[in-house]
C-alpha cells in the first residue's frame, strides 16, 4: 500500500453490488509489474540517452507511444512500442507477481461466463504475455493501447470495453465497475460513466479518493464474486472498504 496524508482503516461493512459488466485494468490492478517495467525503462532510457528516473516519473499509467513521443519521435510508433512492450513479459517475467486475489477472482468470473474485460494502457502483446506467463485468466475483451486515439485519464478506453462488453448494445453506464489502481484510470472511468473501485496498491489513498473512486480497497481480495443472476447481472461483494 502506498502512503499518503489521508489516513483511514479497511473495516467497511460488506456491500453487494449488482453489475452488468466488470473492466479491470492490468498493471497495478491483476498485475504488479512494477520492477519489470522500471528494469525495461532503464533499458529504454540507455538506448535514448536519457535518464531513466525522468521517464518513470510520468510512465505509470500512461501509453508508451505517448512516453516515446516525448523523447524520440521515430521511435513513437506502434511497430517499434509493441514489439519492445511483447518482450517485457519473457525478459522480466520473474520479476512481476499477481495482485493478491486477482487468480481467483478472475478465474470465479470465468467459471460462470460472466462478462469481464481488461481495459489497459498496455499494448496487446504486453497484456497477453502478462497473462500467458502468469497463468492467469484471458477475458474474451480486451480494450488495448492501439485501440484508442488517446490514453487515460480520456474516457474513450473505458467507453469502448463498455460497448464491448455489450456487445451490439451500449451497456447502461452506471451498471458496468471498472476496477483500476491509477488516478488516471479512476478518472477515465468516471468520466465513461462507470462506478469505480479503486485499489491501493500503486497510489495513496488521498489520489484515488480525490480522483472519485466510489470505494476504495487494498486489493482484489476484498472483491468477492457472489454469483451470476438469471438475467445475467453480476453480483460481488466488496468487503472492507476504506472507513475514514
Amino acid at each position: 500500500m502506498t502512503e499518503g496524508k489521508l489516513k483511514g482503516t479497511f473495516t467497511g461493512p460488506t456491500k453487494t453490488l449488482r453489475i452488468a459488466g466488470i473492466l479491470f485494468d492490468m498493471d497495478g490492478t491483476i498485475v504488479n509489474s512494477t520492477e519489470a517495467i522500471t528494469k525495461h525503462w532503464h533499458k529504454i532510457g540507455k538506448e535514448l540517452g536519457v535518464d531513466p528516473s525522468v521517464i518513470l516519473q510520468t510512465s505509470h499509467g500512461r501509453r508508451s507511444i505517448e512516453t516515446m513521443a516525448l523523447y524520440d519521435k521515430s521511435k513513437a510508433n506502434w511497430e517499434y512500442v509493441s514489439h519492445v512492450e511483447g518482450l517485457i513479459p519473457t525478459q522480466y517475467g520473474a520479476d512481476a507477481v499477481e495482485i493478491p486475489g486477482a487468480r481467483s477472482l478472475l478465474a470465479s468470473l470465468e467459471h460462470v461466463n460472466a462478462p469481464w474485460a481488461i481495459v489497459t494502457s498496455g499494448t496487446r502483446p504486453l497484456v497477453t504475455g502478462w497473462l500467458d506467463v502468469m497463468r492467469l485468466s484471458h477475458p474474451k475483451h480486451l480494450v488495448v493501447a492501439e485501440d484508442v486515439s488517446a490514453g487515460k485519464p480520456a474516457p474513450e478506453c473505458y467507453r469502448l470495453g463498455r460497448y464491448r462488453l455489450g456487445g451490439s448494445t451500449d451497456m447502461e453506464r452506471g451498471d458496468v465497475l471498472v476496477i483500476e489502481d491509477s488516478p488516471a484510470g479512476v478518472v477515465a472511468g468516471k468520466a465513461a460513466g462507470c462506478q469505480v473501485i479503486g485499489l491501493v496498491t500503486t497510489h495513496s489513498i488521498e489520489q484515488l479518493r480525490d480522483s472519485g473512486a466510489d470505494w476504495i480497497v487494498q486489493d482484489l481480495q476484498s472483491i468477492v464474486l457472489v454469483g451470476l443472476d438469471s438475467d445475467g447481472s453480476i453480483q460481488i461483494e466488496v468487503r472492507n472498504a476504506l472507513e475514514l
